[in-house]
């Protein structure tokens, strides 16, 4: 961990999908409760399944992968990927509950750390700020959910057809 530059943390936010949610006056307050910058190896995991965690976090370099365990071997299979301006964790911070998945590093990667105790202040004293916040999850999901639901079309096509379709 290392000491935070806030007009850096603000610029993450600000270049992050939330940013055009929160502007640049919700980036600043952000900013100024983010926790601690992260580095993590090639590999190394933020946060494992099954986990409760009082944290969210916005990627700032390199990418991470949502992973789930196989039951023959245990190695790491990736869902989905996160790159530079990416949430992730925000949807076990809000509704405090366990991961559903783990998060690894795909090579080397930095992210920033948002801890409930310095958030959830925000509720009362910021809520134009959390409700723009939860607005920008609530895409991010839509967008995933959309995203799954081609994903499946596509599957379903390409198996109806005996794998002479296109993937």
């Amino acid at each position: 961990m290392k000491e935070l530059d806030i007009e850096q943390v603000k610029k993450h936010i600000i270049e992050a999908p939330i940013g055009q949610y929160i502007g640049e006056d919700g980036a600043q307050i952000l900013a100024e409760k983010a926790c601690c910058e992260l580095s993590l190896k090639d590999s190394e995991y933020l946060f494992r399944q099954g986990e409760l965690e009082n944290s969210f976090y916005i990627v700032t370099q390199g990418r991470l992968g949502l992973v789930k365990e196989r039951k023959k071997d245990k190695s790491p299979y990736v869902l989905h990927v996160l790159e530079q301006g990416d949430l992730v964790g925000e949807l076990s911070f809000i509704d405090d509950t366990p991961h559903a998945t783990s998060c690894m590093a795909l090579g080397d990667a930095t992210v920033l750390r948002f801890k409930g105790e310095d958030i959830r202040p925000l509720i009362t004293e910021e809520p134009i700020l959390m409700f723009n916040f939860m607005r920008a999850v609530i895409k991010r999901v839509h967008h995933t959910i959309s995203n799954i639901g081609q994903q499946q079309l596509a599957l379903s096509d390409y198996i109806s057809t005996g794998g002479k379709g296109r993937l």
